[in-house]
């Protein structure tokens, strides 16, 4: 019995070696591994990891503005106060991906080749589709689907709503904009006898503009306006009066 119960003691004396030798065996092709593909990249790239590392620098920001953010500098002064000329602005990409849509308020860069013009421009959505966007009321308001709206917030001093009297309902999928310095703005006014009738179709918006970083004094975040909040859904009541 003595003899049985020594066994497992030489067993319990053996391991502990055995333990201590497998790190020791596999902590250097473990170490090596780690590496090994970033070694494999560069040794076929002339300059090594130098180039490797300038090359992934160069493609980040490359991804980002790809994907994410772009940078878009204001070129004229259609919608001031809030945005000067010179200004720069980050767009955000991903604000209406993966189900979000534009809502009133946004203020949005995109695509107006076909309808505005070639080229990229930014407006505030002041209609989406199935509004009934009206100018102007008895006080000189826009209505959107019966409900006046106050844009003192945030338009340039001395405009009015509009000089140029519609009344349009904007078609599914698309977007009524309009600049918020309304004397010095080509917006969806301006469009409305060319193809589209001066609606952008959503499709054909970039993003979504979210914070003017330059200059630095200038510098903030774009929030949405809440002039409309309190606009009806379309085809509610009042909708049309």
């Amino acid at each position: 019995m003595d003899t049985e119960a020594q066994h497992p003691e030489r067993d319990r004396s053996s391991r502990p070696s055995d333990s201590e030798e497998t790190p020791s065996d596999s902590g250097g092709p473990e170490g090596r591994s780690r590496f090994a593909l970033v070694s494999r990249i560069s040794a076929h790239v002339p300059g090594g990891r130098i180039t490797l590392a300038l090359f992934l620098c160069l493609l980040f920001p490359l991804l980002l503005g790809t994907f994410v953010l772009r940078p878009f500098q204001i070129p004229s002064g259609s919608m001031e106060q809030a945005l000067r000329i010179g200004d720069r602005v980050l767009v955000n990409k991903l604000a209406y991906r993966f189900g979000a849509v534009p809502q009133r308020g946004d203020i949005v860069v995109f695509d107006g080749t076909g309808y505005f013009g070639h080229a990229d421009y930014i407006k505030r959505v002041v209609g989406v589709g199935g509004d009934h966007v009206v100018c102007c009321d008895d006080e000189g308001r826009i209505q959107v689907n019966g409900r006046p709206v106050d844009e003192s917030g945030f338009l340039y001093p001395g405009d009015s709503p509009s000089s140029v009297p519609f009344d349009v309902v904007v078609p599914a999928g698309r977007l009524f904009l309009l600049g918020d310095h309304r004397s010095d703005s080509s917006d969806s006014r301006a469009h409305l006898g060319s193809p589209g009738g001066g609606m952008i179709p959503v499709g054909e918006v970039i993003g979504r503009a979210d914070w003017i970083v330059w200059p630095s004094a200038h510098a903030t975040r774009l929030d949405r306006s809440g002039a409309y909040a309190r606009v009806p859904a379309p085809g509610r009541a009042g909708a049309h009066g």
